[in-house]
This record gives structure tokens, sequence and C-alpha cells, in this order.
């Protein structure tokens, strides 16, 4: 019987994978995660930088789309039973959603939920009906009892703590009500915040925008989650913000959440 290992997970949105690759080969090398949830990589499969990436010791998935969108899996183990594409809506061809199992006991979905904006139009409503969507997903694979982690961009900004100035942002889609009710029913069905698990402290940030200097002035938000299955909460070990990557030049405007399970 094979002893228990912890594992360390981490999501990312690396704002274009091609454009960010020295820092993220080299957050990669230093951080060292076992796996490794990317959103926003904006590019195809074909164009990925694979060759760079599996020297750095990851196996790879993708789900890539030009110039937008496009979520990966990394992990230091094989990747398999993937799966690509939210259900629900067979017409929707954004790529935002894949999963897979790592380690052979771990599911692990990347997520790049809609932003939404602005409200009042059509993508408020695609964001809406894609949360929909994603929870009707994850109470049907919750039926499994696996070890799961859900985890990316939610583009949610879930509490007012979880924004510098919840003024600034109160007309924008993340911080809507109908945003945040649906988080929370995502979350009610039994899933665990890793991060909050272990800080439950408000003003702890993942996304600092590019303007107005918000780096500097620590005027960020907290967008980026890891939302664990009960079978998974159980094995937390630890979880944090990395904020080391968003400090560098040519950062991504997203730094990486991250947990510990034991499995």
């Amino acid at each position: 019987m094979n002893a228990p290992r912890s594992i360390r997970i981490a999501t990312f949105n690396v704002n274009s994978v091609r454009a960010r690759l020295p820092n993220v080969l080299a957050w990669l090398k230093e951080f060292s995660p076992d796996v490794v949830l990317l959103q926003e990589i904006k590019t195809v499969d074909d164009s990925f930088p694979r060759m760079e990436i599996e020297d750095a010791g990851y196996n790879i998935a993708t789900y890539g789309q030009k110039a937008y969108n496009g979520v990966a899996i990394l992990s230091k183990s094989p990747i398999e039973d993937i799966a690509r594409g939210l259900p629900g809506d067979p017409t929707d061809e954004q790529a935002r959603y894949m999963e897979g199992t790592v380690f052979g006991a771990l599911r692990v979905a990347s997520i790049y939920l809609p932003n939404g904006n602005p409200i009042g139009t059509e993508k408020f409503s695609y964001k809406l009906a894609w949360m929909d969507r994603l929870k009707a997903h994850i109470s049907a694979r919750l039926k499994d009892d696996e070890i799961s982690i859900w985890g990316g961009d939610y583009n949610v900004i879930p509490t007012d703590g979880d924004v510098w100035d919840p003024r600034a942002m109160k007309d924008d889609a993340l911080m809507q009500p109908e945003s945040r009710a649906k988080f929370r029913a995502i979350q009610h069905l039994g899933l665990t915040d890793a991060l909050r698990s272990f800080h439950p402290q408000p003003h702890l940030y993942s996304y600092w925008d590019y303007q107005a200097g918000a780096w500097q002035k620590d005027h960020g938000m907290l967008i980026d989650y890891l939302l664990c299955s009960p079978q998974a909460a159980d094995r937390l070990k630890a979880a944090g913000v990395d904020k080391a990557p968003r400090g560098k030049e040519k950062a991504s405007d997203h730094t990486p959440v991250w947990c510990e399970i034991e499995v």
C-alpha cells in the first residue's frame, strides 16, 4: 500500500502563457507545484509552449483558443481521463473548462469563468448561465465521492472584504448580487474554499489591475479559488497566495493561489 504524500496544487491565470513564459518557467522552478491549473493561456493547443514546460518536469493537457480564454492542466504525474468543455450547452465554443485525474486519485478542473461585463448585456447573461451549468456539473460529480478540486479564476468577488474598495466595483459584473448568489450556491453544494479554510481574514488578494498603480497600492481583489470536495477538504494541509510572481517584470495581473492536500 502506498504511503500518503502531500501534493501542492496551484491555480494561476497567466494572462497569455506565451507572453509570460519566462515568468511561468521561473515560478515552476522556484515554487515547484505538483499540479497547476492555468487560465487565459490565450493560444491554440498547437502553439502552447509544450516543450519548454515538459522540460520543466510537467505533463500537459490543454484546451486552447486563439487569442482568448484557454485553460490547461500541468502535472508532475500523468494526466488521465481528460474532459474538455463544460457540459450543458453544446453551442458554447469558448475554451473555459477542462478536468482530468492526476496522481491516480485526484480529480482537478481548471476554470475560467466568464467576466460578464458590462452588466445588462448578453455577456452578463452568459456568465450567469455558465455558473448554472457549472453548479449542475459539480453537483453531478460530487455523487462520485471523488477527491476533487475545482480551481481557477471565478471572476466573482464574493464579499466586500475580498476587494480593496467595494464602492469602486459596485457596478462591475464581479460584484453583482446575482453573481455572488450563484457562487454561494456552488459552494453550498458542500465545497470548501481551501484558502479561506486557513486564512479567513479580509483583504487577501489574487488580482491587481495594471492601471493606476493597483499593485503598488495593494488595490486588489480575490477572484481565484480552489474549491474542494468533502473528500479533498478532509485532506487539506495548507493553503496560501504566492504574491511573488505579481511583483516581477511583465507579470500577469493575477498571482497563484495554492493548497496542499494529502493523497
